[in-house]
């Protein structure tokens, strides 16, 4: 049976202003970890697709008009690989993933949503960057850091 997952999701890199990184580790397979991850649901803007992963994958709330949460303004398009497949429509091979940052002041708690996800750590963005098993999230992280370190007092990326 064909799932029901749209192949267009987003990517959010949740991180500091030092730079620490907050990484979850995937429910099954374990040692995967990630950066906040999710498809978009039914005609949701990827801004709202962001804000809903990022409140069920961590219990963060974040209002509309977040200032924290950034487009980065880069797709991304891979295979899905064929254990996931199952949830797409039938034929659907390949995934575009749209990669947000979202700043906060401070390494906090988060609250995990069990059947994705079995824990959380913060680390430094380098450290972040070589745990992910993407190479899209490796990247993401690297373009956050990059940014931020180009330019401290500015946003990572426009809104």
């Amino acid at each position: 049976m064909s799932g029901i997952k749209q192949p267009v999701s987003v990517l959010v890199v949740i991180h500091t202003p030092a730079l620490d990184v907050l990484l979850l580790e995937r429910a099954g397979p374990s040692g995967l970890w990630q950066s906040v991850t999710g498809s978009r649901e039914g005609d949701e803007t990827l801004a709202a697709t962001a804000r809903r992963e990022v409140a069920e994958e961590t219990g963060l709330l974040l209002p509309d008009a977040a200032n924290g949460l950034r487009d980065l303004r880069l797709a991304n398009r891979f295979p899905i690989l064929p254990r996931w497949r199952a949830r797409y429509p039938e034929g659907v091979t390949h995934n575009t993933e749209h990669v947000f940052s979202l700043c906060i002041p401070e390494p906090v708690p988060v609250r995990l949503a069990p059947d994705e996800h079995v824990a959380a750590r913060w680390l430094p963005w380098q450290d972040a960057a070589a745990q992910v098993f993407s190479w899209t999230n490796r990247d993401a992280i690297r373009l956050v850091a990059d940014r931020l370190r180009a330019d401290p007092a500015a946003p990572p990326a426009s809104a």
